[in-house]
């Protein structure tokens, strides 16, 4: 059984074939993609790694800086020179506007063992003009450090209820809490009297309780809360699907290492004596002091988030069994764009990605590049794909990182990637059309050939059945003297349709051969005319047609460049046409004429009286074997190759063939170039 191809057959056929290139393929180009953000993924991680890494050191640094700091720089004076030549210098600590390289600081705070608040800011009041301090400028340090202790106050760091003294030597109350004092064991009172202040009665104290607890992360009551945050960094939506596959999460060792306090440190500090120091602010002498030398014991740094929302770094410095607790107040959101944002937007990865800083679970800020800035009030309202967390190292180690990345970046390659894709797909689109027009054209070939071969096998049994039957009947006598002449007609125009029709087939296979020259010449109109009523005037008695022709311009002075031979082989064919399908027309008729169009060439027309042509097959009517009509029900004789000869041969002859409906029938025109 012979397999014959449809074209439903076809399009599955092609379909599949091309499902069969595209999905592999597709497969390739998001593979390659894949690797490709898998490659920008590990490099950005890479960078927010270093980013890290360069918070730390720089942490580390200031840190270090601060660690290497005695425990006399937080008084306002401190002493200098050697055993035998001692005099007071100015703190580092005492600068005022205050400079540091740690961000956002507010400055430096001590509080004794007493509870008792001082900042190497202030000198005494009595003194201050022989350190240069103006009155002005010792009211702007003054008023600074009421700011340090009212948010050391704030957060119940330094806590103080007194009741106030009745003595007379305590001649400003303001000052018994040491505002004004140069050492918080060293009262003005006291030194104008010549004698230590007394202690205040009914005094209670809650600065050494409440540090110890910042330094447990013991969380205050809830009504005590008034830091503000964005919410909780467990509320974060961000993607994982890359950070499963390809993240380096921080080995358990780096971020206990994190978390490891350093060790307690012992020095040797050198104080003076509360007379000398006395008599050194009130004579000015900047010769011998005398000092006392102590031990002191030194804790490392703890690093905690006020309730206010300030950062505090402090620590505690044992002193012959007293403890003070030293260390320095920063605003938060300064600490936190000095630390990490100013690095972060200095990095590559400002430009595509955010970064999240949190302490202890709870969102501070949100730091978001430069292409994706935009308003945020909580942490579900961040997208994107989760890059890189870590914490900064202690004593800041509360402090999370968490670096997401909105949109990968996936280099030059892509775009390589993209364009071949793209010509893939055109490709493969382009050749799938191709090959479905081709199988088309080849299917349509089959059946019109197949058409075509049913069409002369016809076209060739009728006229040879007809003159076989005619010629017997003549051969044996069987026909009267007056039919004779109407039967050799007959045996003459089915012998011209045979020749019309072989002439067609064998100029096709010439033509199809490319064994095909036409003899153009220069050919006088009248003399085209007279061929072509030659050769069509039989044809059309016998049919019972009228025949007429029509010149409208000078038939001997014009002439056409055309093939003599072929020219009437297309005026034939188109006669024949207009015969095949008017042979039920009311009016049987076929006109010819000649004219002179505007432009100057000259039109040969062919109109018939038929039915016309539907206006979806005016321009098939000229395709190879292409019939209207079904083979099997058609009513007129022909085998679909006439005028596709015609438009072929139209073609070679450099003229032009079209088609016009007429009202009724139909109308073809032929327009060549005109000589005279």
């Amino acid at each position: 059984m012979r397999f014959v191809i449809s074209k439903t057959r076809l399009r599955l056929f092609l379909g599949l074939f091309f499902l069969a290139i595209v999905a592999p393929t597709s497969m390739l180009v998001l593979e390659s993609f894949e690797q490709m953000k898998w490659e920008a993924f590990t490099r950005h991680q890479a960078l927010a790694v270093e980013l890290s890494q360069r918070i730390d050191q720089r942490v580390d640094q200031l840190i270090a800086k601060e660690e290497a700091r005695t425990f006399a720089e937080y008084s306002f004076l401190n002493v200098a020179g050697d055993a035998a030549n001692n005099f007071l210098q100015r703190s580092p600590l005492s600068t005022f506007p205050v400079e540091s390289d740690l961000p956002g600081l507010m400055g430096y705070f001590q509080v004794d063992d007493q509870g008792r608040f001082s900042s190497p800011l202030l000198p005494l009041s009595s003194s201050r003009d022989r350190f240069g301090i103006s009155a002005e400028e010792y009211v702007q340090r003054r008023d600074f450090q009421q700011n340090i202790r009212d948010v050391l106050t704030q957060n119940k760091l330094v806590s103080v209820q007194t009741a106030v003294s009745t003595s007379p030597a305590v001649a400003e109350p303001a000052l018994a809490f040491s505002d004004d004092t140069e050492e918080s064991v060293l009262m003005e009172d006291s030194f104008s009297s010549g004698v230590l202040e007394q202690e205040v009665p009914n005094r209670t104290f809650v600065a050494e309780s409440n540090f110890d607890r910042l330094q447990k992360n013991e969380a205050l009551k809830p009504e005590q809360k008034v830091a503000e945050t964005l919410g909780r960094i467990d509320e974060l939506r961000f993607k994982q699907s890359m950070a499963d596959s390809v993240a380096l999460p921080e080995p358990e060792e780096v971020i206990a290492s994190k978390k490891v306090a350093k060790r307690k440190r012992k020095e040797q500090i050198v104080l003076p004596e509360a007379l000398a120091v006395r008599d050194a602010a009130a004579d000015g002498s900047s010769g011998a002091i005398r000092i006392t030398a102590f031990e002191s014991e030194v804790d490392p740094f703890s690093f905690s988030l006020l309730d206010s929302g300030h950062f505090v770094l402090y620590r505690k410095v044992w002193r012959e069994g007293q403890r003070y607790t030293q260390g320095a107040l920063f605003d938060q959101k300064a600490f936190l764009e000095g630390l990490v944002a100013q690095a972060f937007n200095s990095s590559v990865l400002a430009a595509m990605s955010n970064v999240v800083v949190a302490y202890q679970g709870e969102v501070l800020a949100l730091f978001q590049g430069r292409a994706h800035q935009r308003y945020i009030s909580s942490p579900a309202e961040l997208q994107g794909e989760l890059l890189y967390k870590t914490r900064i190292s202690s004593p800041l180690a509360n402090i999370q990182l968490v670096f997401s990345i909105n949109q990968l970046p996936v280099g030059a390659g892509a775009t390589v990637v993209v364009w071949t894709a793209a010509a893939l797909v055109l490709v493969l689109l382009t050749g799938f059309v191709f090959l479905y027009r081709l199988g088309i054209k080849q299917i349509e070939l089959v059946r019109q050939q197949r058409d075509f071969v049913s069409a002369v096998s016809h076209e060739l049994k009728t006229p040879l059945t007809s003159i076989r039957m005619y010629g017997e009947m003549l051969r044996e006598g069987w026909v009267k003297e007056d039919k004779k002449a109407e039967y050799y007609n007959y045996i003459h125009a089915e012998g011209e349709r045979l020749s019309r029709l072989i002439n067609n087939v064998l100029q096709l296979a010439r033509m199809e051969r490319n064994d095909f020259c036409l003899n153009i010449q220069t050919v006088p109109v009248s003399q085209l005319l007279d061929q072509v009523n030659s050769a069509v005037s039989s044809q059309l008695e016998h049919g019972g047609f009228e025949f007429s022709v029509v010149v409208n311009l000078d038939k001997e002075k014009i002439s056409a460049d055309v093939d003599i031979d072929a020219f009437v082989q297309i005026m034939i064919n188109l006669v024949d046409n207009a015969v095949k399908f008017s042979q039920k027309a009311e009016r049987k008729r076929i006109e010819i004429e000649c004219k002179l169009s505007s432009s100057g060439t000259i039109v040969f027309t062919v109109r018939d009286y038929g039915p016309g042509i539907a206006k979806d097959q005016v321009k098939k009517i000229f395709r190879l074997f292409y019939r209207s009509e079904n083979e099997l029900t058609r009513e007129t004789v022909g085998t679909g190759i006439g005028l596709a000869l015609v438009s072929q041969l139209v073609r070679q002859m450099d003229a032009k063939i079209d088609v016009i409906n007429c009202d009724p029938g139909a109308m073809f025109t032929l327009s060549f170039n005109k000589k005279i």
